[in-house]
């Protein structure tokens, strides 16, 4: 959200900003373990998968787990995903770089190579507001990635605050973007007290809006839906609040473009 608040806008009589572009951008949906070749079901993986696009040429992580902290997976399953920490400019050529394993001993020379490597990914072989999922292939298993290139696009950084918790409930949190029925999951989990989660950025498409759907329960009660709509927009932020009978979710969405790439 570099660009949420900048001082040197041009802003049309339409309200659009000419100083500050949408950008053709990738979003990524879902990460899945598509295949192991280790006896068993669950296995623990670490290590990490990045973009790397034409904006600074540094890694932007989506995924990234220490061998001392690693995450517990079995086969088919998806992998939560906690970045990028901005949004991943696609213009020509961007490269997807990945380094993950599987923790077997003690030792890390005694865990096995999941998948390592590079990617390529262009704006040619992609069309605008279209999900495809790609598969890499690794010795020991594979990983498929989710995701779509969306055309005039920004930043979309979300914020969830959670407030006023009298008993623990479990939150299912959901996105979808730019009218595809594809969700993004931000949080699914157990909430005790009261506080913030992790940030989470999505692109969306100039034009139409970002949705989020949130599911709220307790083991003594079913689970109620709730939804909040954020129409994109190029700068800016908007909250909204949810009262529910078991917190106050409060949710606050910063609209920024992307900051012009390397010459």
């Amino acid at each position: 959200m570099k660009l949420s608040e900048p001082a040197d806008c041009v802003i049309c009589d339409d309200g659009t900003c000419m100083m500050h572009r949408p950008c053709q951008m990738l979003q990524i949906f879902s990460l899945k373990l598509d295949k192991i070749h280790v006896d068993g079901g669950l296995v623990e993986l670490y290590g990490y998968i990045a973009a790397r696009d034409g904006l600074d040429l540094l890694l932007n992580h989506v995924i990234n787990f220490s061998r001392d902290d690693p995450i517990i997976v079995e086969q088919g399953s998806f992998i939560n995903i906690a970045g990028p920490k901005r949004g991943i400019e696609l213009v020509d050529t961007i490269l997807i770089e990945y380094d993950m394993r599987i923790k077997i001993g003690k030792q890390e020379k005694d865990d096995l190579q999941l998948i390592d490597g590079v990617s390529f990914m262009d704006d040619r072989s992609t069309r605008d507001c279209r999900i495809f999922t790609r598969r890499i292939s690794g010795k020991c298993g594979s990983v498929e990635i989710t995701a779509s290139c969306l055309n005039w696009a920004v930043e979309a950084t979300v914020e969830v605050l959670i407030s006023e918790v009298d008993s623990s409930f479990n939150l299912r949190l959901g996105c979808f973007t730019s009218g595809l029925q594809k969700e993004i999951q931000i949080f699914d989990g157990a909430i005790g007290e009261s506080g913030g989660l992790k940030r989470s950025v999505v692109a969306v498409r100039m034009g139409t809006s970002m949705d989020l759907k949130l599911k709220v329960g307790s083991e003594s009660s079913v689970a109620a839906e709730h939804c909040c709509s954020f129409k994109a927009n190029q700068h800016g932020s908007v909250c909204q609040e949810i009262k529910t009978e078991l917190a106050l979710i409060s949710v606050k969405v910063t609209w920024s473009t992307l900051p012009r790439g390397l010459d």
